[in-house]
């Protein structure tokens, strides 16, 4: 998957469809991010350190999503693996990892609907969850969901700690591979 780094906002035109922004890879930007439409990475989003991004729309990644300072969507924030800011992170509706979610020591997390994260969950302050005021909304849409909430305060929404041990990814060789699933294993390319 290729990797595109961009210093400018004006960078990100070659990006541009009717909806807003696709990036047909990773996206590594060492500049702040703010726009009308949605952005969607079908790999990494990565905003250096210092920088933040703003969407008018949805935020989505099929791998991480990190930024030094705030991420902000006035829709959804989505992630493949993880999310990760130095600053807040805001969204109008839902925010999902497939990982981690974790905002700023100084900061904190809201949704307009669900937080839900596979792993944990770190606020530096507050979270709080289904705040929509746009339509009425069921407690489900009020959940804070994680294997366990390792920093932070709910101040609003319910959490749900599910306690699931998630395993850490190692890496291992083709050897190692066959002998845990007691086959052989071929690379093919």
């Amino acid at each position: 998957m290729k990797t595109y780094k961009i210093s400018s906002l004006a960078e990100m035109g070659k990006f541009k469809d009717s909806f807003g922004y696709k990036v047909d890879g990773s996206l590594e930007a060492s500049c702040s991010l703010e726009f009308p439409g949605r952005l969607l990475v079908d790999g990494y989003l990565s905003i250096e350190a210092g920088e933040s991004i703003e969407a008018g729309g949805y935020i989505k990644a099929g791998g991480y999503i990190e930024a030094g300072e705030s991420i902000e969507a006035g829709e959804s924030i989505e992630a493949g693996g993880d999310i990760q800011a130095g600053g807040y992170i805001k969204a109008g509706g839902y925010i999902e990892a497939g990982g981690s979610i974790e905002a700023g020591e100084s900061y904190g997390i809201s949704a307009g609907l669900q937080i839900t994260a596979k792993t944990t969950i770190t606020a530096g302050l507050n979270l709080f969850a289904g705040i929509c005021t746009w339509r009425k909304i069921d407690d489900s849409e009020k959940t804070i969901t994680c294997s366990k909430l390792e920093g932070g305060t709910v101040e609003y929404g319910i959490l749900a700690e599910t306690g699931e041990e998630v395993e850490a990814a190692k890496e291992m060789t083709v050897a190692e591979i066959s002998a845990a699933l007691g086959y052989v294993v071929k690379v093919v390319k």
